[in-house]
């Protein structure tokens, strides 16, 4: 019964954790919708930084970017919607 109680406790906190980081907890930028780039300028400026771009949406005032690194490996970023700039990543 304490195995499960225990599971139970971590599950929860690694859902709770993988909801903040989803959204960085905070917005990416405070600027108007009118002052971001379009999707495909954003995708543009990551793609140049060597990453390969597999999805790519607009959440929470950050641009949420679904890739992969110059070795193959799965990471999300999360972008500045007014100039590209990476702001973190899982």
């Amino acid at each position: 019964m304490r195995k499960i109680a225990i599971l139970t406790v971590a599950a929860g906190t690694l859902v709770a954790a993988s909801a903040q980081a989803g959204s960085l907890g905070k917005p990416c930028t405070s600027a108007p919708e009118t002052q971001w780039l379009p999707m495909q300028q954003l995708q543009a400026k990551v793609e140049a930084q060597g990453y390969k771009i597999q999805k790519a949406k607009l959440k929470n005032a950050c641009g949420e970017l679904y890739t992969l690194d110059r070795n193959g490996n799965r990471v999300e970023l999360f972008v500045d919607p007014t100039n590209g700039q990476i702001i973190g990543q899982m």
